[in-house]
Order: C-alpha cells, then sequence, then structure tokens
C-alpha cells in the first residue's frame, strides 16, 4: 500500500460534502507531477485529504477505489481522474503548523513542494499524522 495527500480548497470541495458524496471522481489535476501520482496510485492506497487556502489542515483519510482513468472534465488524454471514498475522519484536525514544526513532518511533500496537489507521503509520515488526528488505521 501507498500512501498519498490531496489537497481540495473547501469552498470548492470539502471534506464534509465528500463526506456527504460517499465517493468523488479526483478530476481538473493539471500538473504532469500531480498527474503522475495519480496514476501511480493503486486500489486500496489511502490518502490525506487537506484543506488547502482556507483551514491549512489535514482532516481527513481516503481510499482509493478506482484506478486511474481519462479525466472526464477534458478530452486531451493526458490527464486523469481516480475516485476517492472517504475513510475515516480525523478526530482532530493536523496543521500546516503542526507539520511543519514536527521534525517527522517538516521534509513533506507538502511543506517542500507546496503548490503540488497530489503529493506522495511515506508511511512513517502517514502514521504520524494519523496519531497527531487522533486516529488509529
Amino acid at each position: 500500500m501507498q500512501f498519498w495527500l490531496v489537497k481540495s480548497e473547501p469552498v470548492k470541495y470539502s471534506w464534509d460534502q465528500f463526506l456527504k458524496d460517499k465517493k468523488t471522481g479526483w478530476d481538473g489535476v493539471r500538473n504532469y507531477a500531480a498527474r503522475n501520482n495519480l496514476r501511480a496510485m493503486k486500489k486500496g492506497d489511502m490518502a490525506l485529504f487537506y484543506h488547502s487556502n482556507e483551514g491549512l489542515n489535514i482532516v481527513g483519510i481516503a481510499k482509493v477505489v478506482k484506478e486511474h482513468y481519462q479525466d472526464p472534465t477534458t478530452k486531451e488524454a493526458a490527464w486523469l481522474s481516480v475516485d476517492f471514498a472517504p475513510y475515516k475522519s480525523l478526530k482532530q484536525p493536523v496543521s500546516l503548523s503542526q507539520i511543519k514544526e514536527d521534525p517527522l513532518l517538516k521534509n513533506m511533500q507538502l511543506v517542500r513542494l507546496s503548490r503540488l496537489s497530489v503529493s506522495v507521503v511515506t508511511e512513517d509520515e502517514f502514521l504520524k499524522i494519523c496519531d497527531l488526528g487522533g486516529v488509529k488505521i
């Protein structure tokens, strides 16, 4: 299993809306590195759900339920989507400032490559975020 982080602005698509929808296609990604990360995702992989721009915190965990396919928002073959389902809400959000202050997390791609909307997370980083968020996997 691999671990990831996906970003969404809560005004565009929030964790609460994701919980209501029960499943979503992660589309509209127009960055090649982020697209490559979508392509590498496998069914069952876990992704941290990060509220960007507003909130600046990880609020939940999603699970890949369908591997990459053509992004339905464009006819350009270069772009992909992946389907996610909510897995678990964090009991307490983990803020970007907490992440930057933690020795284990300060080098996460979220911090180093801050503009990347879909990024890789190591297993140790994932487990630490779960611990800080008050959940067990």
